[in-house]
């Protein structure tokens, strides 16, 4: 067991200092007795001179209450005299100092008992840390008024994630990083599922302190935003466009990219059938067309197959006229896919979609270099053995290869044990809020580089609008305190109170009535299918019960 040394040091022998060393000394760590004037605070910078390094950055990791209470000789000549006084030790962990060439060094010989201990300045902590000269400004220094700020180079092409338990505001620091990437003009392509970004088109409201804390004002990036909806616009009334993806002569592979997980081999087989005969027929075919061959197939799992392909087409996302790769991506504007309104199942299939053609329009240059933002990862690029989607694949591939041809991804999620560790193993750049859940926890600490079991307890108590932040930039992780941000926050949970006041319930007798199936269907006939099989007449039938009555 170790024994806790401290010294008597008079008021005029610290002087400036905070403290001294006291008890065994290390190269990378130690313990200091705080002097009595002295308020000291856990995760404090603090520097100590060193005979042969100069000044060195340490950082106080804990602080304990200890009674013992004896003088430097009598703990030399190893006497524990019975003293009652109360003291305050330290626990240190040692950063180190850069040398000549710019290198991060520790010291190779250890502090000596008695050596005094001084309040970092902020000079030594920038250039120890490593926090100048970056173009992304994202916060303080935990503590400090230090500005925190990223490399957008390093953000974009060695990827990010950002990870935090719900209501830790994981979606708002994510808004400051996409504000920032929109100043320096980086192309964005942000994943939507709960329709929480769209509010970066409108200026926030900044109190007057805080615009003196952080030194920013208010601002909105309307004009740089356009929002999608794969859904009827009647569902998203707030979207600016729809998003269609190509309809037209699908491969057996995209369309078993929609199916459910429960499809079998046979639903592959009816399917593959299907579309081989119609590639043999036509020289350009529809979903309807691969869904009329479907129905012909004597299979009894053929109505499953064609369940499955008519929920496609009932989502109206396929069109001969697609949204294309190049107008979603330009230079210093981002596209919001808010997937209000649209089925898991399709969500899924979409970002396989979109994620693939973003990768081979980046490999060939045909869009500049761009950030890719996930909300909400872990349903995209699940851990295996949790679930599988369609996305999984293409997105471990650009977290691996994304950087060489410049496209960056950030994945945002509230449980980090649930996403993909290839993929965050792949994150240089990692935004951690409160997260208390141990799978959570365990994930964390064995997936980043930089997490210990310091760190690990660190994450635990982490107040709202504090972060920590793990980066190949800075050399440990840091704490950050998140800026304000400069847009107004679309993702604040319901007040559910205040919402059932105001919440005004719809009388289902009021509501119109609704014309009878067949006068809908003679309103709004299916689409027909040309006529190019020599097997129409026989079809007949088939058409009839699957298609309407006036196929």
């Amino acid at each position: 067991m170790t024994t806790y040394i401290s010294i008597i040091v008079s008021v005029n022998m610290v002087k400036d200092s905070i403290g001294v060393i006291v008890g065994k000394t290390g190269t990378l760590e130690f313990k200091f007795l705080v002097s009595e004037s002295t308020a000291v605070e856990r995760g404090e910078y603090i520097k100590i001179w060193h005979e042969t390094d100069g000044w060195v950055l340490a950082q106080v990791v804990s602080l304990i209450s200890s009674s013992d209470n004896f003088s430097f000789e009598e703990a030399k000549n190893g006497k524990l005299p019975d003293r009652n006084e109360e003291n305050i030790i330290g626990d240190v962990t040692v950063i180190g100092s850069r040398n000549k060439t710019g290198l991060l060094r520790a010291p190779t010989i250890p502090f000596s008992p008695g050596d005094k201990i001084y309040k970092a300045d902020n000079k030594l902590i920038c250039s120890v840390l490593g926090l100048y000269g970056k173009d992304m400004y994202i916060g303080l220094l935990d503590g400090t008024g230090i500005p925190v700020n990223l490399s957008v180079n390093s953000l974009v092409q060695k990827h990010c994630s950002i990870l935090a338990k719900t209501g830790s505001g994981k979606s708002y620091t994510a808004s400051v990083l996409l504000e920032e990437l929109l100043d320096n003009k980086i192309p964005l392509l942000i994943i939507d599922p709960h329709s929480e970004y769209s509010s970066l088109k409108k200026e926030g409201s900044i109190d007057s302190e805080s615009q003196k804390k952080y030194q920013i004002s208010s601002k909105g990036y309307g004009s740089k935003i356009k929002v999608y909806t794969p859904a009827n616009k009647a569902i998203n009334q707030d979207a600016d466009e729809v998003f269609r993806i190509n309809g037209m002569n699908l491969s057996v592979r995209d369309i078993i990219s929609i199916f459910p997980d429960n499809s079998t081999n046979t639903h592959v087989g009816i399917l593959y059938e299907a579309v081989q005969k119609v590639r043999a027929e036509m020289e350009s075919y529809s979903l309807d067309d691969v869904i009329f061959e479907v129905a012909n197939n004597e299979s009894k799992a053929r109505w499953n197959v064609v369940n499955y392909l008519e929920e496609i087409r009932d989502t109206e996302i396929l069109s001969p006229n697609p949204t294309s790769i190049e107008g979603l991506i330009e230079k210093g504007k981002a596209s919001i896919i808010d997937f209000k309104g649209v089925p898991p199942n399709i969500q899924g299939m979409l970002v396989s979609h979109l994620c693939t053609s973003l990768f081979e329009a980046r490999k060939l240059n045909k869009i500049p270099p761009m950030m890719l933002v996930i909300e909400e990862a872990h349903n995209f690029a699940p851990e295996r053995g949790f679930s599988k989607t369609p996305s999984s694949e293409i997105l471990r591939t650009i977290a691996s290869e994304g950087r060489k041809f410049g496209l960056g991804l950030m994945v945002i999620s509230q449980r980090p044990a649930r996403i993909d560790k290839n993929i965050l193993s792949q994150c240089g750049t990692q935004i951690i809020m409160k997260v208390t859940n141990p799978n959570d926890l365990k994930s964390i600490s064995k997936g980043l580089e930089g997490v210990t079991s310091y760190v690990e307890e660190e994450l635990k108590r982490l107040p709202p609008g504090i972060a920590m932040l793990v980066s190949n930039e800075v050399e440990r992780p840091i704490l950050i305190d998140v800026r304000t941000r400069k847009t107004k926050h679309g993702g604040e949970s319901v007040d559910v109170v205040e919402t059932n006041k105001k919440y005004k319930s719809t009388n289902i007798n009021k509501v119109e009535q609704s014309p009878s199936s067949s006068e809908e269907t003679v309103a709004n006939p299916p689409p027909k299918r040309r006529p190019t099989r020599k097997s129409e007449k026989s079809n007949k039938g088939i058409l009839k019960k699957f298609f309407g009555a006036n196929k």
